[in-house]
């Protein structure tokens, strides 16, 4: 037992007179000085002695309690003297250790903030170049992104209860299998896909490209087995028989272009949900070979989208946000709009920025947006767009900022008046008999408008003309409307100088990232004319428009002669517009094809009662074909057999002719 235990339990030195009082047995004390060692149970063999003899033990051990008390005070101010003398030394040494080890940790952390592109501490702010990093690193924090929220089943259990998407889960894994299929943080791979193996796919920095500080390029590869299968899948384009692409998914089922292909043929029949499956698992084969070091979430890891083999992520991410968006999980659609973003940022080779904020508003990040069209605007020129100006005041209204968001309203009608009258329309409501009445918002606005504002504001009001018909926003635009009016008849200058800026700043054709969106997005009412596309490139579903510099890892398609257009029938001239560029011999083929004008019919009711025959023709052969397709998938091949895994060495000739 030990000493300290001992004083807890009798007392300590100091309780040594009283027990002699009190106690019958006492401690036995020789010379003035206690036994170090007590023995308990000899208390226990003790016998009571006389009182007298028990008075004088008393005052000796008294008298001797004293001195030990004096003695021991003298000993512990000594010890206490040398313990601090030895602290105080044990504590500079320590300090200036301390002090080697902190200035050589700082030394460390300012060598790899160099080697990263962050500041160095203590460093001036007004350092030019310093400040450009701030911004840098502001621009980049702007787009990350967290796994959970590339999730949309997350997403779905917020909006439905975690119950019924756990249920449909779980319903989903009793009919597949388990145990084969990677664990992935963009997709939530199925159960009943095949197993992925090799897919032929790889991912590898990018040696080509500048280094930036804080930037890391990568590029995707393509194996001799996933080359051959390219190489087929570019022959059953150019041959424009469907039936080849079905044949390349049965035997590789993880081919992206193939993939793509198919699910646009399933999209035009209308079956969403298969379209959107086989988006899911090329995006999948996608992300299975991402480099370890191509973080998704910290928006420093770019992508060329000059390099024909890194164009196949930027689709993919493409239509899975919209197909995503679809189903109403906002929040994860914008995630994924971040995240392609961030592969190129400043070029935004599809535009993605003219998407981003009608996300970010329906999942009601407003704080987020507000963030990022500040750090974003001196790189972009974001409020020259329509969509960002009418979007930047909605979500200040949201915030409640009120005078700041009754300016930045009146400023985007100012700047783009040709908007309001087709978003009220589009909403349903009852145009204003001041507004109807006004020069500004028609005939006047029709005329400074070019073309390509005009096509971009169709598309944010085919977009986002959902976020308007909320009860308190329409009193909020009606009131706006109206001030700005009052400008326009006051003769105001911020008036004049918006219609020269708008006739001047928004002549010429789209860009080509703005006509690949308008293309990917699929907007009913908004297409790209014949006239905007001509001689800007093929007009390829799995590569619409590639840029002028592109960097082609394979041959460009070639489509063979069609020597018999006019006789072409239905079946074949649906493909030809579907595999190869818009060309006007093919529309003027195609309308033959259909039987249009055969009894030049000059009535435009029996015109557009046979255009939709026609389409309901159409629509026939593609569920045929669609039913057939599924009839094929069902047939997989077993489970231990794999595309990549069969042996490189085959008769696939590798060349186009």
């Amino acid at each position: 037992m030990s000493t300290r235990y001992m004083k807890k339990v009798y007392g300590g030195d100091e309780a040594i007179e009283k027990e002699c009082v009190t106690s019958d047995n006492e401690n036995p004390i020789t010379g003035g000085v206690r036994r170090k060692q007590f023995n308990v149970f000899a208390l226990l063999n003790q016998h009571s002695e006389s009182e007298a003899k028990e008075d004088d033990d008393c005052e000796t051990s008294t008298a001797a309690g004293v001195l030990s008390e004096e003695a021991k005070r003298k000993k512990k101010k000594k010890k206490r003297k040398k313990s601090e003398s030895s602290k105080v030394h044990r504590t500079t040494r320590r300090s200036s250790e301390d002090n080697e080890e902190v200035d050589e940790i700082e030394r460390t952390v300012r060598e790899i903030n160099k080697l990263l592109g962050e500041p160095v501490p203590n460093s001036s702010r007004k350092d030019p170049e310093n400040s450009g990093l701030a911004l840098q690193r502001s621009k980049e924090n702007v787009l990350t992104i967290q796994h959970k929220n590339l999730n949309p089943y997350n997403e779905l259990k917020r909006i439905f209860g975690s119950k019924t998407i756990q249920a449909e889960q779980s319903k989903r894994r009793g009919r597949g299998r388990q145990g084969h299929l990677k664990k992935t943080w963009l997709i939530s791979a199925r159960e009943n896909w095949p197993p992925i193996g090799k897919s032929g796919l790889s991912m590898s920095l990018d040696q080509s490209m500048e280094r930036e500080e804080g930037i890391q390029y990568f590029v995707y590869e393509h194996n001799t087995s996933y080359r051959q299968t390219q190489m087929k899948f570019l022959q059953a384009v150019e041959s424009l028989n469907p039936d080849n692409i079905v044949t390349i998914i049965n035997a590789h089922p993880y081919h992206v272009d193939a993939l793509l292909q198919l699910a646009e043929l399933c999209k035009l029949s209308e079956d969403l949900a298969m379209a959107a499956e086989l988006t899911e698992r090329a995006l999948y084969c996608l992300e299975c070979a991402f480099h370890p070091l191509f973080n998704v979430t910290t928006a420093n890891c770019r992508l060329d989208y000059k390099k024909q083999q890194n164009r196949a992520l930027y689709l993919t991410l493409f239509k899975h946000l919209i197909f995503v968006g679809g189903r109403a999980c906002y929040r994860t659609s914008l995630e994924f709009c971040k995240m392609l973003l961030s592969l190129d940022p400043n070029d935004d080779p599809l535009a993605v920025i003219l998407a981003i904020d009608f996300y970010a508003l329906r999942a009601r990040e407003y704080t987020w947006f507000v963030e990022f069209c500040k750090v974003w605007e001196s790189a972009r020129n974001l409020s020259q767009l329509p969509n960002i100006a009418y979007s930047l005041a909605l979500a200040s209204f949201h915030l409640g900022t009120g005078q700041l968001a009754d300016e930045l309203l009146q400023n985007a009608i100012t700047m783009f008046p040709s908007f309001l009258v087709p978003l009220l329309d589009k909403c349903g409501v009852q145009t204003d008999s001041r507004v109807m009445g006004s020069d500004f918002f028609n005939s006047h606005a029709k005329s400074t408008t070019p073309p390509a504002l005009e096509k971009l504001e169709a598309l944010y009001v085919a977009r986002s003309y959902h976020l308007w018909k909320e009860a308190d926003i329409l009193p909020w635009l009606e009131r706006n409307v109206n001030e700005v009016l009052n400008k326009v008849e006051s003769g105001d200058e911020f008036v004049k100088y918006c219609e020269g800026k708008r006739t001047t700043r928004y002549q010429g054709k789209l860009p080509k990232n703005i006509l690949r969106h308008i293309i990917l997005s699929d907007i009913k009412e908004v297409t790209v004319d014949i006239q905007e596309v001509h001689n800007q490139g093929p007009v390829l579903s799995h590569d619409p428009l590639p840029p002028a510099d592109s960097i082609d890892f394979y041959s460009r398609l070639r489509v063979t002669a069609r020597p018999n257009q006019s006789n072409s029938n239905l079946f074949s001239l649906f493909f030809s517009s579907l595999f190869t560029d818009f060309e006007e011999d093919v529309v003027a083929a195609a309308a033959n094809g259909f039987n249009l004008f055969e009894n030049e019919m000059e009535n435009a009711g029996n015109a557009a009662v046979a255009q939709e025959a026609a389409r309901a023709d159409l629509r026939r052969t593609v569920a045929n074909l669609l039913q057939e397709v599924g009839n094929l998938l069902s047939i997989r091949a077993p489970d231990g057999i794999n595309d990549a895994d069969a042996d490189e060495d085959t008769d696939i000739d590798p060349t186009i002719d």
